[in-house]
C-alpha cells in the first residue's frame, strides 16, 4: 500500500511538537474500515470544528454505504470481498493572526490493486470566521500561475530527476497550478511567507513515483497575485 500523502516540506519547522489532544476517530466493520483525524487547534474554532465533524460524518456514511453494497455484490457473484477503507487526516500547517492553515491527505481503497491517495488544503479566515479554499485568496488562477511557474517548474524538475535517476517524469513535466493542491505556510507565525504545491500521483508522475511536493518562498510577484483584502496577511520571504 502506498504511503499516504503528507505535506512534509511545508510542515517542516512550522507545526512544532505534537499535541496530545488531537481528535481521532476510527471504525471497523465487516463492510469497511474508516479513520479520520484533525489537530487540536481546529477544535478551538467552533465553525471549523463543525465543518470537520460534518466532513467526517459524510465520508464515513459514504464509506459504509459503498462497502455494504460492494459486499452484497461480492456475495451474489461468489467472489471474496476486499473490505473497503477510507482514511483522512488533517495536520496543522501554521497559524497567523489572520489565518489557520491545514493540510489534509486521504487514502481510499475500494477493492482494486491499490487505493487512491489525495491531498487537500484548507484555510480558516479568523477575521471573517469562514473556511476558504487556499487558491481563493488569489485574484485569479492565471495570476498565481504566472507568479510561481518558473520557480515551481525548476524545483519540480530537480526533484523528478533525483527520484528517477536523472530522468524527468514522462507523465507531465510541469503541471499547471490548477491541478495542484495549494497550502499556505509561515516560517514565523506572523504572516504567510511560503506556499506549498502538491502534485498527487498521476499529476506530475506515475503512481509509483508518489506525490511531488514543492515549497516556494512568497515573493513580491506572489503577493501581487493575492486579492487586496488578503494581501496584508502575506509577507515576502527574506
Amino acid at each position: 500500500m502506498m504511503r499516504r500523502l503528507t505535506a512534509a516540506l511545508i510542515l517542516t519547522a512550522i507545526s512544532g511538537p505534537a499535541i496530545a489532544s488531537d481528535v481521532s476517530s476510527k471504525a471497523k466493520t465487516a463492510d469497511y474500515e474508516f479513520s479520520y483525524g484533525y489537530p487540536a487547534a481546529a477544535t478551538r474554532i467552533a465553525g471549523l470544528k463543525n465543518w470537520l465533524d460534518a466532513d467526517r460524518a459524510r465520508l464515513q456514511a459514504k464509506t459504509a454505504r459503498d462497502g455494504a453494497a460492494a459486499r452484497r455484490e461480492a456475495r451474489k457473484a461468489g467472489y471474496p470481498y476486499r473490505r473497503y477503507s477510507f482514511d483522512k487526516s488533517w495536520k496543522l500547517v501554521t497559524q497567523t493572526p489572520r489565518f489557520l492553515s491545514l493540510s489534509g491527505d486521504s487514502y481510499d481503497y475500494t477493492g482494486g490493486a491499490h487505493g487512491s491517495p489525495a491531498s487537500y488544503g484548507l484555510v480558516w479566515d479568523k477575521r471573517a470566521a469562514r473556511r476558504l479554499e487556499p487558491k481563493s485568496v488569489f485574484g485569479s488562477g492565471a495570476a498565481l500561475q504566472a507568479a510561481v511557474r518558473t520557480d515551481y517548474c525548476a524545483r519540480l524538475r530537480a526533484e523528478q530527476r533525483r527520484r528517477n535517476q536523472g530522468s524527468v517524469s514522462s507523465m507531465n513535466v510541469c503541471p499547471p497550478v490548477k491541478d495542484l493542491t495549494l497550502l499556505l505556510g509561515s516560517s514565523n507565525g506572523r504572516a504567510i511567507d511560503r506556499i506549498g504545491l502538491i502534485a498527487d500521483p498521476y499529476v506530475a508522475g506515475s503512481y509509483a513515483e508518489g506525490a511531488y511536493e514543492v515549497t516556494l518562498p512568497v515573493t513580491r510577484s506572489i503577493i501581487a497575485a493575492v486579492k487586496p483584502e488578503y494581501r496584508g496577511a502575506f509577507a515576502a520571504r527574506r
